[in-house]
């Protein structure tokens, strides 16, 4: 059911939790062949930073009592879902995230980047990390290309809103697998528009609107092809190395609205040559949604059973992952290559299950959920296939 729940090369900009070597505490190469499930959350933690530090303004700092009710439910959340990789979003304190996660069994810890620190204690520009209880071989942060970037109309500067972690993370029976966390450039307008005390209030709000709409494609853009060039490199690396793919994060826009619908691009267009679109699979990516439901419709036939049937239906609606005043949308996405994909002879694993946890924005109790996470947090199953 979709449930509604509550060799590492590093580089100058890579950083890598030091204690990678296996420990006692790792799963045993046994252990990870009797593994036949593996499961995949993302995670938009909203505002991790610990005080007395402040994000964004001076007075915004949580309090001791504010952060370790954080603290607790992120912590609450990985003892109740276990996942075994998991894609942060929002990550102001590094140091703090990677103690929390592994003192929750997670051995390997994954960044590349720091946020912006002003006046030495407000920070901006957070950051994404991965962890993960299999262990990661080799860490990057995804280069842009800079020729391609021009070929589409943008600058040789152009670059990531927050760099995108690449962790090659060695998965049991399939092995090694490039597990990508990406935060895409939010829909806030990339400007403002001024108020000029002479002008006419008419004046100014048609300055302000205009920079609004104006602004506000200028993030799509950099949305759109943030998504794009960062798919042209996960291809190459799939040419290159073979290895199977994850793309997981807040992506800031509905997946299929036209700004982002060309990262699961399915085929390509007027080719009626089978082997060429057999090939093309390969380096396409689906929505972990699709081959959950996908799944969901095969086993359904399979019983036979009607009235399990249209219960079953009543329950396979897709949550929304984010909510803004009276309306909510999906923003959080997990995408996976063809080894994950039952619809594929050669592929390993299947989705069993998708889960939303979305208790804290829909039925919240502020006791628990008071300083948890604006976005659902979306995880998945996936079940070795037999």
């Amino acid at each position: 059911m979709n449930r509604k729940e509550d060799f590492v090369p590093i580089n100058s900009i890579s950083l890598l939790s030091a204690n990678n070597e296996a420990s006692s505490d790792d799963l045993s190469s046994t252990e990870q062949v009797e593994q036949t499930q593996i499961k995949v959350a993302t995670f938009n933690l909203f505002n991790y930073l610990a005080p007395p530090d402040a994000f964004y303004d001076f007075d915004r700092i949580y309090s001791a009592e504010q952060w370790q009710k954080k603290e607790n439910w992120i912590a609450s959340y990985l003892q109740k879902h276990q996942p075994d990789i998991i894609g942060f979003q929002e990550v102001f304190s590094i140091e703090a995230l990677e103690i929390l996660v592994k003192k929750q069994g997670y051995e390997y810890f994954a960044v590349v980047d720091k946020p912006t620190v002003i006046d030495d204690f407000i920070h901006r520009d957070p950051v994404v990390a991965l962890a993960s209880k299999f262990p990661i071989t080799e860490v990057a942060a995804v280069s842009v290309d800079k020729e391609l970037a021009v070929q589409l109309g943008l600058t040789e500067t152009f670059n990531f809103s927050r760099q995108v972690v690449r962790a090659t993370v060695e998965l049991p029976h399939l092995g090694l697998c490039d597990c990508y966390v990406v935060h895409f450039k939010s829909k806030r307008a990339s400007w403002q528009g001024e108020v000029d005390k002479l002008s006419s209030l008419e004046g100014n709000v048609l300055s302000q609107f205009k920079a609004q709409v104006a602004g506000g494609w200028a993030s799509s853009i950099q949305r759109g092809s943030e998504a794009t060039l960062l798919m042209m490199q996960m291809i190459e690396r799939r040419a290159k190395k073979g290895n199977a793919m994850m793309l997981m994060g807040d992506f800031n826009n509905p997946l299929k609205d036209g700004i982002l619908a060309h990262l699961v691009t399915p085929n390509m267009l007027f080719n009626n040559d089978q082997n060429q679109q057999r090939l093309v699979k390969f380096y396409t990516l689906r929505d972990a949604w699709d081959l959950y439901e996908a799944n969901h419709q095969a086993n359904k036939q399979m019983t036979g059973d009607a009235n399990q049937e249209v219960e079953a239906d009543k329950l396979l609606t897709r949550g929304a992952t984010h909510y803004f005043g009276q309306s909510s949308s999906v923003l959080d996405y997990i995408l996976l290559s063809s080894e994950f994909d039952a619809a594929e002879q050669s592929s390993y694993f299947e989705v069993s299950d998708y889960i939303n946890t979305d208790k804290h924005l829909i039925n919240p109790s502020f006791d628990v959920d008071g300083e948890s996470t604006d976005h659902a947090v979306v995880s998945i199953n996936l079940t070795l296939r037999k």
